[in-house]
């Protein structure tokens, strides 16, 4: 089965994405009998639509070597189409958001509405407007998919949302934010805030603007779409966030000074979730780009899902493996 997909956002994640569909092209073909047509791919410069299908590995050198998809002038024609009027003008299966747009929600309901699938991750549409997003999906019978949203490709969504039918969920602990955890463990070290916050940045590691991450906005959002999840919808302006920029390096010492650490951690329980530093010991003492999760349930006790929640391979394989996922869904009708 051949499937037509429009990408949004070729950045960091979108190239990481397009270089899987490349490299592991046969694989899908062999495992899955998918192949994948990416019909446009947009940036912040354009979009570049190609019915026939666009050849990744060039999209790939021409967005490496001059930044921007508009750049491509000889053998494609670069529409300047805003996302709405995108996904409505192409013909697309499957519409893949690696973007930040903090206003996608629009043009995802525009793309269900037309008939196309979504898998996404990006936070704030889920974030602000679960409900409705999923509503619609499940209103026209097409999936719409966003395990890339949290913990990158760590399955905690699939997990949530298609294995664990039977048991109820108690609450869920979680580190979610690997920039705030660098930034911590560097001030174990005796670094203070600041300059934690600077060698994040120097390693790409923080945004040139930090504050989604230091001040918990960040974590409140992968927080908020696991309540979605687990419990019911709310929304992000439901929780309590409070961050990381108020902890110093005396307040850290002294954690370690008891055995302990101080992490970001998101607690979710039922109409109840806060994000706040906290004293941890044991599973929730992560380092480096790992995120946990440990899951409570009636049935199954305590769960621990550990792994990669920043990088890039480790957000293409949230996004591809829910490509896959999509695409078996419209096969089967």
């Amino acid at each position: 089965m051949e499937v037509k997909v429009g990408l949004f956002g070729f950045g960091n994640v979108g190239r990481a994405v397009a270089r899987v569909l490349l490299e592991k092209e046969r694989f899908f073909r062999e495992r899955y009998g998918l192949s994948f047509r990416v019909v446009s791919i947009s940036d912040t410069s354009g979009t570049v639509w190609l019915p026939e299908g666009i050849d990744l590995s060039e999209a790939l050198l021409v967005k490496e070597n001059f930044g921007k998809l508009s750049a491509w002038t000889n053998d494609y024609e670069v529409y300047n189409f805003s996302p709405v009027e995108a996904v409505k003008e192409i013909e697309a299966d499957i519409v893949i958001d690696v973007t930040n747009d903090k206003n996608a929600h629009e043009w995802h309901l525009e793309a269900l509405r037309d008939g196309k699938a979504v898998v996404t991750s990006n936070k704030p549409p889920l974030a602000f407007h679960y409900a409705e997003l999923t509503d619609e999906a499940e209103r026209r019978g097409l999936p719409y998919l966003f395990e890339a949203t949290v913990m990158a490709g760590t399955p905690i969504i699939g997990l949530l949302r298609e294995n664990l039918l039977g048991d109820t969920v108690r609450k869920i602990k979680a580190v979610l934010n690997a920039t705030t955890t660098f930034i911590l463990s560097r001030m174990e070290q005796g670094i203070d805030f600041e300059k934690a916050v600077r060698q994040a940045q120097e390693l790409g590691i923080a945004e040139r603007d930090p504050s989604g991450d230091v001040l918990g906005i960040d974590a409140g959002y992968k927080a908020t779409i696991l309540h979605c999840v687990a419990f019911k919808p709310i929304t992000f302006d439901e929780i309590a966030v409070k961050g990381i920029a108020e902890v110093t390096v005396d307040e850290v010492k002294r954690a370690l000074a008891k055995g302990k650490r101080i992490r970001l951690v998101a607690t979710i329980e039922e109409k109840n979730v806060r994000v706040t530093p906290e004293e941890v010991s044991g599973p929730l003492t992560v380092s480096s780009n790992e995120n946990v999760a440990l899951i409570e349930t009636d049935l199954l006790g305590e769960l621990l899902v550990k792994g990669a929640g920043a990088g890039l391979k480790e957000t293409a394989s949230g996004v591809v493996s829910d490509l896959v996922k999509a695409s078996l869904k419209l096969r089967a009708g």
